[in-house]
């Protein structure tokens, strides 16, 4: 079996996690999130203008939900409480 690699671009300011992916070129990130939350790890599509993958993942780094090729200019609410946020550009 075989796995895709990513390099991952931390996210760790407020405004870093704000901008996420608004209006960047195809990247993948990792959000850091202060502490473990549902409500902190909604993430928005606003001005991403293509889809992507996300992975919710808790404080030991286990995942915790997914969802695959959210669309532009919608929102994703994780099932259970998340510390890491994973976007992965789907192109």
């Amino acid at each position: 079996m075989m796995f895709k690699t990513y390099k991952l671009v931390e996210c760790k300011t407020f405004f870093s996690k704000l901008m996420g992916l608004m209006f960047s070129k195809r990247k993948n990130i990792v959000l850091i999130l202060n502490k473990e939350s549902r409500l902190n790890a909604i993430i928005h599509m606003f001005f991403v203008f293509y889809p992507i993958d996300v992975y919710w993942l808790d404080k030991n780094k286990k995942i915790v939900d997914q969802r695959k090729r959210v669309r532009p200019f919608t929102f994703a609410v994780p099932k259970k409480k998340a510390k890491y946020i994973v976007e992965i550009s789907t192109f």
